[in-house]
């Protein structure tokens, strides 16, 4: 089989992961998969906020969880969450931010890592704290938050099995 479907269809959502930091040039790799991604028109739309300080992962867990209505960890222990965002006045912007999330996943699963896409990115980075957030990183208003995609090494009982695909999922027409 070829090696990228293969990546496509081993790809899993992990949610437990071991304490064990991700290589920068691990992270850059797969980052930069991500802004090969196609976007509406090559607007280029999406940004990708790489973090990998603890102290702010954890306050964007904090926010995370708190929008969620929980107190435990929403990032599942993942020490690198890249947080998608992308421009408020391109019509494109979700289409193109998802994208960019998906091929964050592949690209981490063919490198041996597990990711995550974990929602509410959007009200995280539209409250005031995480406008503050942004701010202080120079990164303007005009983004919103599209998805954070969250990466780490798997822990050995997180991948669960593949579950079949529905009946009628393709539908030819030819």
């Amino acid at each position: 089989m070829n090696r990228t479907i293969q990546d496509i269809i081993t790809r899993r959502s992990v949610k437990k992961y071991i304490d064990k930091p991700v290589e920068d040039a691990l992270i850059e790799e797969v980052v930069k998969a991500g802004t090969y991604a196609p976007t509406g028109m090559n607007l280029q739309s999406p940004i990708i906020l790489v973090v990998t300080n603890k102290e702010l992962r954890d306050r964007l867990s904090k926010m995370n969880g708190a929008i969620l209505g929980i107190e435990s960890d929403p990032f599942y222990g993942a020490p690198v969450v890249l947080v998608v965002l992308a421009k408020k006045s391109v019509g494109t912007r979700i289409y193109d931010g998802s994208l960019v999330m998906e091929n964050l996943m592949v690209a981490a699963n063919s490198l041996g890592l597990g990711s995550c896409w974990i929602h509410r990115a959007k009200e995280t980075f539209e409250s005031a704290e995480g406008k503050q957030i942004l701010h202080d990183l120079g990164v303007s208003e005009e983004y919103e938050g599209i998805g954070n995609c969250i990466l780490g090494y798997a822990a050995p009982d997180a991948p669960k099995p593949q579950s079949p695909r529905k009946e009628g999922y393709v539908v030819w027409a030819k």
